[in-house]
């Protein structure tokens, strides 16, 4: 049937009430469909001048939808629609189902749902462009794929694209609370606003999961792993039905964390305990509820026994008790467990960063078949620098998944520019020497070492409820290389970044070169002026904002930054060689040896893994203590650089945005000095050595910095 009656309203509808044209703000992120330049519009509109398709479908009216959406904006004119080719220029969209692309003679055999091709093609003496997907979804992300072609300016002429994305479930973490607070939230409060669900759905879930599918992420996970048994109730479940509603059009399955204490608090139960008979029928009918309320609900976050929260180890069980218990609840519905391993006991007298890696390789191979273990992806807590963590080719029996952190609890909160695509591209691209050599992580968890049919990667989620989605323009950035990481993790970061400037600010040159130039220093900058040399968990108690390594007077032993750093007078850094925790055992042999070689390891990481006397010469030929005063001083110098940069810039976007980013850096400057001379003057005092005379001296004593205080820091 023809779909140009049934579908051209729907963006006629968006033209009706599209806003009127006003100072950008930051809320359209990557997805601005400004209109091509006059010299390369013409190109554009000719190979996109009708809009064909022969499908109907909730995800693929998505799909026609945003392909309408954006080249109207685009090039100026809506696509003709119709329900098959009948002149040059033809967009032909649709799936494997289409009797129109089947007849076109593709191989779409291997695609899976979420695969697509774009491909050049010749339609019944037609020149055509086809976007087929292997399901609706895949027809989706192939219809974001063609408009993000034009706009970064690519060629649209002659296409050869086949995708598939390496991962099967990609998602956000939203650490999201009940009262629309956000843990470690720097954009405001909660998307979700659970006093309006379900009657009123805010357009912001609209635009949400359309930003999501833009990048290939299919699930979300919307409240705290820190959760509230609450969550799991009629009242809320209805709620989360909502959501899920908003979110299926795009293809995004909806994920709940899940209290592992739930049976006691909302089930009237006297015990939680996994391997009684009780407690998994009550899961087993709790999940049962959850999939009459959400019919395509992806299933379980968990955290369970770290800091705090309950979980299975309180009855004597292990976390593969826990784990399986859900698992067998979730497994008649198709659903899923993901089980954190982020996991620390101040009972266990080991080395905090080893505990993880201890208490799950013990247990790998004991999982059932749809739980998969949630590793962050460091050893300690999404540090500005930390070793990836030695779970990852390690553990071969179980399938493991990446939690990468969007958000910056430890990199400047919100008003911070520090890039972590280049984090996450470092992170994924070591090569963990297991089962051997030239094997990086991302082969570790994307299936393809250990033949895992279950393969995942979660972003905790930096979303809130200022205007521009994430509480800065450039952390827009973050949340978009995370998904295109998470869609294939062999893209390089320096190539997302410049492609997210181009789709959020211009695609002029001598704006793009400084900026991503800029971009991809960023995040080292932040790890110089905070924890240089490997040093790590120096932020403030807490809120972890702002620099605080003389922080003692927490309950727990490794809640206290002196735990890490572990400088007197004599030494700096954490021994986790051989002569020390023998943390470094946990990695590859190969890997362990250059980790505890301090003439071949990479001296980012040198107090990771090593105490080492403040006179020991590093590989520049000063001592340690000049080494860090220089790269303390370095790092603050290059924010008050980026400043200076983005000042030159003045002109190539909206007055609105650069103002702001104007602001942000010149903060972030101030706040890098203020590390670097709060942090230097403490270990000067520490060890009782001079800042180095050739260096600027502190603005101010040690007492002061010590003095101050931020009770109501956003992200408690």
């Amino acid at each position: 049937m023809r779909l140009l009656t049934l579908l051209t309203p729907l963006a006629a509808l968006w033209l009706a009430f599209a806003p009127a044209a006003q100072a950008e703000d930051g809320y359209d992120l990557w997805l601005r469909y400004h209109p091509v330049e006059a010299e390369h519009a013409e190109d554009y509109r000719a190979a996109a001048a009708a809009l064909v398709s022969d499908e109907r479908g909730e995800v693929l009216d998505s799909a026609l939808a945003e392909l309408e959406r954006g080249l109207t904006g685009l090039l100026g004119e809506a696509p003709e629609r119709s329900d098959r080719a009948s002149s040059d220029g033809s967009l032909i969209v649709g799936t494997a189902s289409s009797p129109l692309i089947g007849s076109l003679g593709l191989d779409l055999s291997d695609l899976g749902e979420d695969g697509y091709v774009i491909r050049s093609v010749d339609a019944d003496g037609q020149r055509a462009t086809v976007i087929a997907g292997g399901g609706e979804t895949g027809a989706l992300y192939g219809a974001f794929h063609y408009l993000r072609l034009i706009q970064t300016r690519q060629d649209v002429a002659d296409l050869d694209i086949t995708e598939r994305p390496a991962f099967g479930v990609r998602m956000l973490n939203h650490w999201d609370n009940l009262d629309g607070t956000v843990e470690r939230g720097y954009a405001g409060f909660s998307l979700w606003d659970w006093h309006k669900l379900p009657h009123y759905l805010d357009p912001r879930y609209t635009d949400y999961a359309r930003a999501n599918a833009s990048l290939g992420i299919n699930g979300t996970a919307v409240n705290n792993v820190n959760t509230d048994a609450l969550s799991l109730t009629p009242q809320y479940l209805e709620k989360a039905a909502a959501l899920a509603d908003v979110f299926r059009p795009w293809g995004i399955r909806l994920y709940l964390s899940a209290r592992f204490s739930a049976p006691v608090e909302i089930g009237g139960l006297d015990t939680a305990d996994p391997l009684d008979p009780a407690v998994a029928a009550w899961w087993a009918d709790k999940a049962a509820e959850v999939y009459d309320y959400i019919p395509d609900f992806g299933g379980f976050l968990v955290k369970a026994n770290s800091e705090g929260q309950p979980g299975p180890q309180d009855y004597g069980r292990t976390h593969a008790d826990g784990a399986n218990m859900l698992a067998a609840a979730l497994e008649p519905h198709g659903g899923i467990v993901l089980w954190r391993a982020f996991v620390y006991d101040e009972g266990v007298p080991v080395d905090r960063v080893a505990q993880s890696y201890d208490e799950f390789m013990a247990l790998d191979g004991q999982f059932a078949d749809n739980v998969i273990i949630q590793s962050k992806n460091g050893p300690l807590d999404f540090q500005p620098r930390e070793p990836f963590h030695p779970l990852f080719g390690a553990m071969e029996q179980t399938p493991l998944m990446m939690e990468f952190q969007i958000t910056k609890e430890y990199l400047g909160h919100a008003t911070h520019l520090a890039y972590m695509g280049e984090l996450y591209e470092e992170t994924l691209q070591w090569d963990t020497m297991r089962p051997e050599p030239g094997t990086p992580v991302a082969r570790t968890i994307d299936g393809s070492v250990f033949g895992h049919e279950l393969t995942a990667i979660a972003g905790v989620a930096n979303t809130g409820t200022d205007r521009n989605w994430s509480g800065s323009q450039f952390n827009q950035a973050n949340w978009h290389a995370f998904g295109r990481l998470a869609w294939n993790p062999d893209l390089a970061a320096r190539d997302l970044a410049e492609e997210w400037a181009r789709m959020t600010f211009t695609n002029d040159a001598e704006f793009l070169e400084p900026v991503v130039d800029m971009m991809m220093t960023s995040r080292e900058t932040v790890a110089d002026y905070m924890t240089p040399l490997g040093l790590h968990h120096l932020m403030n108690a807490s809120h972890h904002y702002g620099p605080a390594p003389w922080v003692d007077f927490r309950e727990r032993e490794d809640w206290n930054n002196v735990y890490f750093h572990r400088a007197d007078e004599t030494a700096i850094g954490f021994d986790r060689t051989a002569s020390g925790s023998d943390q470094v055992s946990q990695y590859a042999p190969e890997l362990a040896e250059v980790f505890s070689d301090t003439a071949r390891m990479d001296e980012r990481l040198l107090l990771w893994f090593h105490r080492l006397e403040w006179d020991f010469r590093v590989q520049s030929g000063r001592t340690l203590w000049e080494e860090m005063a220089q790269r303390y001083t370095e790092g603050a110098r290059g924010a008050t650089a980026m400043r200076e940069t983005w000042e030159g810039l003045e002109g190539f976007i909206d007055q609105r945005r650069h103002d702001e980013i104007a602001a942000f850096l010149a903060i972030q400057e101030r706040e890098a000095w203020w590390w670097r001379d709060a942090c230097l003057s403490w270990f000067s005092d520490i060890s009782g050595l001079p800042i180095p005379e050739d260096l600027p001296q502190p603005e101010h004593d040690l007492e002061y910095y010590m003095s101050l205080s931020f009770p109501h820091a956003p992200g408690i």
